[in-house]
């Protein structure tokens, strides 16, 4: 799983400018295997929005779990996987973009290569 080009990238937000690198990685506190980094907060966006970069390490997944009142987007960056929404199971690979409406139970489970996504949610999750 390549996290270079994405993780090498900078953030700018108001006048504020940051390298996605040098945010740490923080361990999902329920999945283990899962790691993200925060790159847009809600106390960025009077909480319209969060930002966050998640990686799944090989054969490790985010289980079954929904997310109250927002609604979440993944931009795939680098791996493959399976998000499962409900009953509907999306093959996730570079490129694609899966949409999470509010309050649909979801999982995301990484193949042998890992996955890195880009998980957006409105209003934001942090």
């Amino acid at each position: 799983m390549d996290t270079n080009d994405f993780n090498r990238g900078k953030f700018y937000i108001n006048d504020k400018c940051v390298d996605i690198e040098s945010l740490e990685w923080n361990e999902h506190p329920a999945f283990k295997g899962v790691f993200l980094k925060h790159i847009i907060k809600g106390e960025n966006t009077d909480n319209s929005l969060s930002c966050h970069l998640v990686k799944i390490n090989p054969d490790c997944e985010i289980g079954i779990h929904n997310h109250n009142g927002k609604t979440e987007l993944h931009e795939v960056l680098s791996g493959t996987g399976t998000c499962k929404i409900e009953q509907t199971n999306i093959n996730y690979k570079k490129g694609v973009v899966g949409f999470i409406p509010a309050d649909k139970d979801h999982s995301v489970k990484a193949e042998e290569d890992g996955l890195l996504l880009l998980a957006k949610f409105f209003p934001a999750l942090l």
